[in-house]
């Protein structure tokens, strides 16, 4: 997904509150409701276009750092998966001692992040050669 884990009625219910905590009125007219739903899809819309440029762009960046960071960086949690959940278990079932690696809820979050941007990325990716191959 994003930056942020959220979904759109939470986006909403957000709003409704803000303006509720504001005004002191709730949102009565239909119309208004539809008309704010619209606007937030359309900057969730807009939020992950704009993300999978970036994730594009890191991936086509002729700098290796720039465009291997992501990957780099998934791998080093799919190690630290791997040990703590696959290798750690095997070992000790033998009775080796092997240090597990502690993966943080910040590190979750990342990790969460990382294969959100992937997604987003691959997808607009595929996105952009399906219009490309129709408009030619």
């Amino acid at each position: 997904m994003g930056l942020v884990d959220f979904n759109l009625s939470d986006v909403g219910n957000l709003f409704k509150d803000i303006r509720e905590a504001i005004t002191g009125k709730a949102i009565d007219d239909p119309n208004k409701k539809l008309e704010l739903l619209s606007k937030i899809s359309e900057l969730e819309k807009t939020t992950f276009q704009m993300q999978a440029k970036i994730v594009e762009a890191e991936a086509k960046s002729e700098h290796w750092l720039t465009s291997t960071w992501r990957p780099i960086t998934m791998l080093t949690f799919v190690t630290i998966i791997a040990n703590n959940y696959i290798i750690v278990p095997y070992a000790q079932a033998f009775g080796l001692h092997v240090p597990t690696l502690e993966l943080t809820d910040q590190m979750w979050d990342l990790l969460k992040i990382g294969i959100g941007g992937y997604v987003v990325g691959r997808s607009a990716e595929k996105i952009a050669k399906e219009l490309k191959g129709k408009s030619s």
